[in-house]
């Protein structure tokens, strides 16, 4: 079924002794002014790897292969071309540019979030119905601390006496963050695209749904060694009425993050303020947390709180 309505939205991910999102350094990310951040992309990640244990078809993710080069076979990442053909078959100069923006979308991340494409005189760009903000950690108290790892090998590549001991590492975290994204969600974004593709009729309430689902609880579910312990905490779905003329900022500006005894306290009395005037042109509201570690305050927004699982 097609969706048509826009949706705008919060997800709040908490980060315990865990680096949501490093940079080069192996430190967490920064703006100009040291404030911790996370990407679209460490948010979209988890997302694309809960989809395709799943079984749906991803195409932005990274997957390995075994392929013969100069020293022999060798373990290495798949290319655009080669991930495309993995998931949908060959492609070449021939094949037509209807079949493949109809496969393209056929892939769940490409539908929700869209696409980059130039492969074999194929060059198409799809701005997504899915649009992620960058995370701020809006948590003042945030610390980084820096773990001495010692490993079970030694570093034969040394060329002093160190290369006879094990060698050192390191693992960076933060020992609290909390960081809240903005999204948004206009199924628009894809007209022009309604009757170009083969069988594409547009952004469905199926892809919104499952974008939903994984909003929710992708990142618990990413369980790996600098993950583990980052975890989805809020997410707030606000629906629009299809005839709706409401257009919203980024609404993280209306969201702080504090402690509250045992329990982490986000605010969104301010963003109830906002949208008070406009609530005639809003079709629903709905906010999960994590009803064990997070208050919501709610101010006026309607619709209860509800488990985030």
């Amino acid at each position: 079924m097609k969706k048509n309505n826009r949706v705008y939205g919060i997800l709040a991910v908490g980060a315990y002794m865990a680096n949501f999102n490093a940079d080069l350094s192996g430190y967490p990310k920064t703006t100009a002014d040291n404030i911790i951040l996370g990407s679209d992309k460490a948010l979209k990640y988890p997302m694309k790897r809960m989809w395709m244990i799943q079984g749906e078809p991803v195409l932005y993710i990274k997957s390995m292969q075994i392929k013969e080069d100069k020293g022999g076979e060798k373990l290495q990442p798949r290319d655009l071309n080669e991930r495309y053909s993995f998931l949908f078959g060959s492609l070449d100069e021939k094949t037509s540019s209807k079949e493949v923006l109809g496969k393209l979308f056929s892939a769940i991340d490409v539908m929700n979030f869209g696409a980059t494409f130039a492969e074999k005189k194929q060059n198409i760009s799809i701005t997504g119905a899915v649009q992620i903000n960058q995370g701020l950690n809006l948590y003042k108290d945030t610390e980084i601390l820096v773990q001495d790892i010692l490993s079970p090998f030694r570093n034969s590549n040394e060329k002093s006496e160190d290369k006879l001991a094990s060698s050192m590492g390191t693992k960076i975290v933060t020992d609290e963050a909390h960081y809240v994204y903005s999204f948004s969600v206009n199924p628009a974004n894809y007209h022009d695209y309604i009757g170009l593709a083969n069988g594409f009729e547009g952004y469905t309430q199926e892809a919104y749904d499952k974008f939903k689902c994984a909003a929710r609880v992708a990142t618990t579910a990413f369980n790996t060694n600098s993950k583990s312990g980052c975890e989805n905490e809020l997410a707030v779905f606000i629906e629009l009425k299809e005839e709706s003329q409401l257009f919203l900022a980024n609404l993280d500006r209306y969201v702080s993050a504090q402690r509250d005894g045992d329990h982490i306290l986000y605010d969104l009395s301010k963003l109830a303020q906002a949208l008070e005037p406009h609530y005639d042109q809003i079709q629903s509201v709905e906010i999960y947390c994590n009803l064990a570690t997070i208050k919501v305050n709610c101010g006026s927004l309607p619709g209860k709180v509800e488990s985030i699982y």
